[in-house]
This record gives C-alpha cells, sequence and structure tokens, in this order.
C-alpha cells in the first residue's frame, strides 16, 4: 500500500518597506511564518539571534539594516509593504477571550 504524500508546509520570511533612522542607518522590519524560519533567515544574512524583538510573542520580528534587507531578499524573502506586514502580523494575534 502506498503512502500519501505529505502536506509541504510553505514558510515565508517578509521584509517591508519601512525605512526608519536608528542613527546613520535606515531599518525596516522582518518576520517568518515561523520562529525557526525567523531565525535561520537571521543567520544567513548576519543577523544576530540577540536582536531579536518579543520573542515567542505574536509580534516576534527583527529590526534589520537595509543591507540586511536585501540580503534577505536575495535568500528569499518576500517584499511586502509595512500595511501588508501588520496584516500578516495581526492574523497571528490570539482571539480575546469571551467573559
Amino acid at each position: 500500500m502506498k503512502s500519501k504524500p505529505k502536506a509541504s508546509i510553505d514558510v515565508t520570511v517578509y521584509v517591508d518597506d519601512m525605512r526608519a533612522a536608528y542613527g546613520r542607518m535606515k531599518m525596516c522590519h522582518m518576520i517568518a511564518d515561523s520562529t525557526d524560519e525567523l531565525l535561520a533567515m537571521a543567520d544567513t544574512i548576519g543577523v544576530n539571534r540577540e536582536w531579536l524583538q518579543k520573542p515567542g510573542h505574536w509580534q516576534e520580528h527583527f529590526d534589520i539594516a537595509l543591507s540586511k534587507r536585501a540580503l534577505a531578499v536575495n535568500a528569499g524573502a518576500v517584499e511586502v509593504s509595512m500595511m501588508d506586514l501588520g496584516r500578516i502580523l495581526r492574523r497571528r494575534k490570539p482571539a480575546r477571550a469571551t467573559a
């Protein structure tokens, strides 16, 4: 009896188009569908894992310099607007408990 192929799960890393000044740098956000994928991309582009913002929270992300953003895009990250990134994050937000 043949076994069914396992369904593949697409995991994606996203970078937004924010250009926030931080000293002499311009920064943007990087998020992913999973913490593992986010950390793997951080490793790939040379971002220190200790710079992870809000670890374990639905708003988990990295603030990265535009030079790192370019590396992330080259490594397969999807470019999205700040608005789209916000929508992605809000979908993760836990529903409020009803009283």
